[in-house]
């Protein structure tokens, strides 16, 4: 602004959602991998306050705020990974899109649904070792993210790398650190993309811990909690968040008492 005017701005966010992702691990390998789908359905509730001051050159001020908040239900996701072993090293692949709920409203502040479809896609890698109980994993892919025909807005490409490492403290439970790397590669565009590029950037880090429990019978059960904060930020909010997944697979099988001869 000229004459030494200025706008400060403020926005704060809250969304509290749970996620439900029932999946099918087929039992035929397929490309010699393990193939799993699903499907994930995820209702919350989201919040948010925005506040703004304009400052003129005389030192006048004109301030506004608004809020809305809304229990609601963000968009269908599905997910297919490929996974494949060897000894102490682990591959995956996988895909992950969301399919529009219908509950985008554009006239809102609070949405669950992101108001458009898209589609990322990566490979990821982790060492396990039970000898020692230490285990490393990373995750990286690409997002790509379709037009908001309502805003006539389309985020750019982006490139995100997911990583957690953790020493088994005894057989069942595991703890240690979590972070993530987040770098948009391609500008935002479409009419609505006032500010040009604005290519967004953020890392994050915080600690994790994992326990295996026995379920019901014939099923393992697994919690993970950990918790985020960013500590590198740009045009991105800065946020803090908890992350909780629990989990239930079939049991490994148990080993025979006495090995088997060879056929």
């Amino acid at each position: 602004l000229q004459n030494n005017a200025a706008i400060v701005t403020g926005l704060h966010a809250r969304a509290d959602a749970i996620g439900l992702l029932p999946a099918y691990t087929f039992e035929t390998p397929v490309l010699g991998g393990q193939l799993t789908v699903g499907a994930a359905g995820v209702p919350g509730n989201v919040g948010l306050n925005i506040g703004a001051t304009l400052t003129g050159p005389r030192g006048n001020q004109i301030s506004g705020n608004a809020h809305d908040e809304r229990t609601t239900f963000a968009d269908v996701y599905y997910l297919a990974t490929l996974k494949w072993n060897q000894g102490v090293n682990n591959y995956m692949w996988y895909v992950l899109g969301n399919v529009p709920s219908g509950t985008y409203d554009s006239t809102r502040l609070a949405n669950l649904s992101i108001g458009y479809t898209g589609v990322d896609s990566g490979f990821g890698y982790t060492y396990f070792n039970p000898q020692t109980g230490h285990e490393l994993s990373a995750v990286a892919g690409f997002s790509y993210s379709g037009m908001n025909n309502a805003l006539q807005y389309r985020n750019g490409i982006d490139l995100h790398l997911d990583w957690a490492m953790s020493q088994f403290v005894s057989k069942s439970v595991h703890v240690g650190l979590a972070g993530y790397v987040y770098q948009q590669v391609t500008g935002d565009s479409g009419a609505g993309a006032k500010l040009g590029d604005f290519k967004g950037h953020s890392v994050g880090i915080g600690p994790q811990i994992g326990i295996f429990f026995p379920a019901f019978e014939g099923y393992t059960g697994y919690l993970n909690i950990r918790g985020y904060w960013d500590i590198a930020t740009e045009n991105r909010p800065t946020t803090q968040f908890a992350m909780v997944t629990l989990s239930f697979a079939p049991s490994a099988p148990e080993k025979p008492a006495t090995p088997r001869g060879p056929r």
